[in-house]
């Protein structure tokens, strides 16, 4: 089955965009992290607020989309949708650390499963390493390869697995020091909703289960969807957009590697 690849990083842009301000956004507190599937797929819901959805829909496309190529190389997936790719530490630290990404992920991770509710800013040791063994260690922020996709009607992303990536974060200032890492989870975060073009997971077979239902996720305005990758990725696909467009925001959980 097809990988979806990360394409060549020199057919990037040299010049990072000028990010409208992460805000307004909800409070942490009115934001959880809710198992679609234990330990495989996340949903945050209202993880954006329209308003800030709708600036962000109207300023992504005035970058400098480019449409992916109708026939795609050997064991990649068939993909049709325009894109934009840039490495910006700093947006994807805005990313994870003004938003309740880094809270709910670090800390609330399981409010929502086991009606765990973390009082203060420390964790249990138990708690953390539950966090490793899902995360896939300890969470450090975001990949700074941000990408933007836009589906327009007819468009989609065939059956495909997600890569994990092995990368190197910049230090956070001239004192510290580059930190190898890895990703373990896709984010991705809808800032429109549409016709068509659900996410769709196909779970494995079980000897409990030979026939398992497909998991669909429609687009919703502001929501953000982690989903694991890499081994332990769930073959997917973006299905075709029927009516109106389907913007989509994606980076990467990071942790150490």
């Amino acid at each position: 089955m097809a990988k979806f690849k990360k394409p060549d990083p020199k057919s990037q842009p040299k010049t990072t965009p000028n990010w409208p301000p992460l805000r307004p956004l909800l409070p942490a507190a009115d934001l959880t992290l809710t198992p679609l599937l234990t330990d495989q797929i996340y949903l945050i819901r209202n993880f954006l607020p329209s308003t800030l959805c709708k600036t962000y829909a109207s300023f992504l496309a005035s970058l400098p989309l480019t449409t992916t190529p109708g026939t795609p190389k050997k064991d990649e997936a068939l993909r049709v949708n325009d894109r934009f790719q840039i490495d910006d530490a700093r947006f994807a630290e805005m990313l994870w650390s003004t938003t309740a990404l880094k809270e709910l992920v670090t800390t609330r991770f399981e409010e929502d499963e086991y009606g765990y509710e973390n009082t203060d800013d420390s964790i249990s040791p138990a708690l953390a390493e539950r966090a490793r063994q899902l995360w896939g260690g300890d969470p450090l922020g975001l990949n700074p390869n941000i990408r933007i996709y836009r589906y327009s009607a007819g468009q989609f992303f065939g059956q495909h697995y997600d890569d994990a990536n092995n990368i190197t974060l910049p230090p956070p200032n001239s004192r510290s020091k580059a930190t190898p890492a890895r990703t373990t989870w896709t984010l991705l975060v809808y800032l429109t909703s549409c016709t068509g073009g659900e996410t769709v997971f196909y779970p494995e077979p079980t000897r409990a289960n030979r026939n398992p239902e497909p998991i669909a996720v429609a687009p919703e305005v502001g929501m953000a969807l982690l989903h694991r990758h890499g081994d332990h990725c769930m073959l997917h696909e973006g299905v075709e957009v029927t009516g109106g467009e389907k913007w989509v925001l994606r980076s990467d959980l990071v942790v150490p590697r």
